[in-house]
């Protein structure tokens, strides 16, 4: 306790002048004061008793002069408030300006100084909104509604009127209202009453308080002996003592004495912090400091520094918003601790955290303008089926919303090309703890019909009827048929893919093809000397077959994230002809054409291949990487036995060069080689040079061999709008295998075997897709120009 040194000094000289003179007391006694002090607040005097009229004499100190108060007066504002220990810790709200009448029984502790805030206060009750950064991929973007805040003390108007009374949290009773006293035009308020404060005392409520904790509440407590208080200094001053953290509840007691009134702080101390635990938690782990870590494990590690020591509610908060933020980083961008901590007398903090489960995921169809109804009103009817679009998610009603999670479920379902835009937003769910995932796309035209007339050097000429269908029956299977028919045979493509067969739990895809194909074979074409055949025509290569193939990403079904594979078979009839559909399995050197003497092969093709995609996007990349292997094995139907193997590796980085435009620069690089182990078919061979070979040479021109190596480099730039360059760099070999192909037509037909080519070019987006045009220069000296579709790798 503290005593005033100035009062004390009073009192002793007091006491010797009572003892050497007590029939000349003269001075009011304490009771005098108290009378006087009632009929100030005009309350009723009260009869002085025997014992005040034998006090001895009290002597003021010269520079204090207040109006004096009993501790009845104060005794009216202060009383106790309920025991914090029994209940959930009350959250710190600000409090309103002291009336001039009693105040309820609850003190409302003050806010805290910015920074000290204590985990009580504003504790939401169910899922705040906060917005999460759009997806990379194009055209696909992640909205999240606007966040919500915590409600906060409404501003007192000019007038002093308020319109309504700020919202309360739940659970919390509100105090009875506090009738206003009327006031005169242009008077002011009087002065808040005061009273000369003898002693400040602090006790604790069980036991005893540690030096550190005095000293807390002494340094926090404005309130000092030897001055004057008022009831709202003593408010202030509880609301500090419960600011500082260590405190579930405080109260101010104060008592007459001859000297003033003694002011006693009665304090809750928080218990030793032992345990936090966690309620409410569906996520098992979380990246925490670089390694996977359980949830319980990532708790202790926030809070491990508190453990031990008596608990601190400012610092309670700290750890919280810490676990809010770990939640932030792996994803959760939901997941928050709600409502206030519960803890126990045994040290034990319980913290209620809503992380946002998913409690349905809609499909919402939007029309071009990405609105949700027609200008009839009505709703937006979309040809595609609603669980084409669900089952793409990763993300089910139940788990947790994950925001990476949804990135790639909404990568998926971009990537069906059915779609021109696709975006996700969050309503509540019945349970205000849940949301309810909306997926928002607008569909693209799916089909298409053409139909032409031309001329070719393999065909002569033709006319051709094509139709295409991505998104048949709204089941995203596709149908694509192609029929040529010429001047001497009917050729066809016919294919169906259904990209999910609809109860395989693996995601695996299937796909049905039938063919005839005709082509000037580039492996008999081209070079600086030109081999015919014994008739003077080129030779075509006819490819009659079929056949039927499986694919099914890895990652759930081994574990191999990223990453499919395919397998099919196929049979191929071959023959090698002149213009008119006559075999010829020679050329007028006498080189065999076909494996064959016959000029027929009959290949029946085991296909494997294996893919791992890392690109942010697949028809843009812009950083990333694509990792790709292939093999085919011939079953030995007609006597040919080979493999042929293929690797492929692209990798992408994000550079920033020259900022010209807005839009995304890139480097690209890609490496490829493969070679063929066994019976080599000479239209087999891998042939170098051309749009996706070597630019800067024509197909086929650079050369062909059992095996091969490809390089490029390219820089991606963006020009303005639509419209993008690049300038590149090829580089092509045959490994020095041209004289391994049967007949040895490169090296008859004069091609080199290795080179390069550099050039720049132009791409273009168009509702077809990307258009690309390249002009390429070989090491010879000669340009070419070349078109394609769709980025090169």
């Amino acid at each position: 306790m503290r005593f005033s040194p100035v009062l004390l000094a009073v009192f002793t000289v007091s006491a010797t002048l009572g003892l050497s003179n007590p029939a000349k007391a003269q001075a009011p006694n304490s009771a005098d004061i108290e009378a006087e002090n009632s009929n100030h607040l005009g309350l009723a005097g009260q009869p002085r008793s025997a014992e005040a009229e034998g006090r001895g004499q009290t002597v003021a100190p010269a520079p204090v002069q207040p109006e004096w108060f009993s501790s009845e007066f104060l005794a009216q504002a202060i009383e106790p408030v309920p025991d914090a220990a029994q209940q959930p810790l009350p959250p710190a709200r600000p409090t309103e300006p002291p009336q001039p009448l009693d105040l309820p029984s609850e003190i409302d502790p003050a806010t805290p100084p910015p920074g000290t805030q204590t985990p009580l206060e504003g504790s939401p009750d169910r899922i705040q909104f906060d917005t999460a950064p759009e997806p990379s991929t194009p055209q696909i973007e992640f909205n999240l509604p606007e966040p919500t805040t915590p409600p906060e003390a409404q501003p007192v108007p000019d007038d002093g009127v308020l319109d309504e009374p700020p919202p309360l949290p739940d659970g919390t009773v509100a105090p009875p209202a506090q009738p206003t006293q009327p006031t005169q035009p242009g008077a002011t308020q009087a002065e808040e009453p005061r009273v000369l404060v003898s002693e400040v005392a602090v006790e604790a409520v069980e036991g005893e308080l540690s030096d550190e904790l005095l000293n807390i509440v002494y340094n926090a407590a404005q309130t000092q002996p030897g001055r004057t208080t008022t009831r709202s200094q003593l408010q202030e001053d509880i609301n500090a003592i419960f600011a500082t953290g260590f405190f579930s509840n405080v109260q101010a007691v104060p008592e007459d004495t001859p000297l003033g009134v003694r002011v006693a702080f009665i304090v809750q101390v928080n218990p030793v912090l032992q345990d936090v635990q966690l309620e409410g938690s569906q996520v098992e782990t979380l990246q925490y400091q670089g390694e996977e870590t359980s949830v319980p494990q990532v708790v202790d590690s926030i809070f491990a520094d508190q453990y031990g020591t008596t608990l601190n509610l400012r610092d309670l908060q700290v750890g919280i918003e810490q676990l809010n933020q770990v939640y932030q980083e792996n994803g959760f961008v939901l997941a928050q601790v709600i409502d206030v901590p519960q803890v126990s007398p045994d040290g034990t903090v319980t913290l209620v955290v809503a992380e946002g489960v998913i409690e349905d995921i809609q499909v919402r169809f939007l029309n071009r303008e990405g609105q949700p109804t027609n200008e009839d009103g009505t709703p937006v009817q979309g040809q595609t089926r609603e669980f084409i679009v669900t089952r793409e998610f990763e993300s089910q009603s139940g788990d947790v919303f994950n925001q990476q999670q949804i990135q790639g479920d909404l990568q998926r379902v971009f990537g069906l090309g059915i779609f021109e835009d696709v975006r996700v937003s969050l309503n509540p769910g019945t349970d205000p703890r849940q949301v309810d995932v909306v997926v928002n796309v607008i569909e693209r035209n799916t089909g298409s019909v053409a139909a032409g007339v031309g001329f070719s050097s393999a065909s002569g000429l033709f006319g051709t009827v094509s139709f295409q269908e991505q998104n048949l029956g709204g089941n995203n299977q596709r149908l694509a048929a192609e029929v040529q028919v010429g001047e001497r045979e009917l050729l066809f493509d016919l294919s169906f893919t259904d990209p999910w067969i609809a109860t395989d739990p693996y995601r695996t895809s299937y796909t049905v093809n039938a063919f005839n194909r005709r082509s000037i074979s580039l492996i008999f074409d081209g070079g600086e000397n030109e081999v015919e055949l014994e008739n003077g025509d080129r030779p075509r290569v006819n490819r009659l077959g079929g056949g039927v193939s499986f694919s099914r990403p890895l990652d759930e079904w081994l574990g191999l994230e990223g990453w499919r594979a395919s397998a099919g078979l196929q049979f191929q009839r071959v023959t090698v002809t002149d213009a008119d559909g006559e075999v010829t399995p020679r050329d007028e050197l006498g080189n065999l054409l076909s494996f064959n003497e016959d000029g027929r092969d009959n290949l029946l093709l085991l296909q494997l291949a294996a893919v791992q995609d890392r690109r942010n996007s697949t028809l843009t990349p812009t950083s990333g990487s694509v990792l790709r292997f292939s093999t085919e094995q011939s079953l030995p139907i007609d006597g040919i036995i080979f493999n042929r193997l293929r690797a492929s590796y692209s990798y992408y980085i994000p550079v920033d060069f020259t900022n010209f435009t807005e839009g995304a620069e890139t480097l690209a690089f890609n490496v490829q080689a493969g070679t063929i182990l066994g019976d080599l078919p000479p239209y087999e061979a891998f042939a170098l040079g051309g749009t996706d070979s070597v630019r800067g040479y024509d197909s086929g021109d650079l050369g062909s061999g059992r095996s091969f190596a490809l390089a490029t480099v390219e820089y991606r730039f963006p020009i303005f709008s639509i419209v993008g360059g690049a300038l590149f760099a090829d580089f092509g070999t045959d490994l020095g295998t041209a004289e391994d192909v049967p007949g040895s037509p490169a090296e008859v037909r004069g091609k080199p075997g290795s080179g390069f080519g550099v050039g720049l070019g132009v791409r273009v987006q168009s509702p077809l897709g990307q258009i690309r045009i390249d002009y390429g220069v070989n090491d010879q000296g000669d340009g070419r120009l070349h078109f394609g579709v769709g980025e090169r790798f």
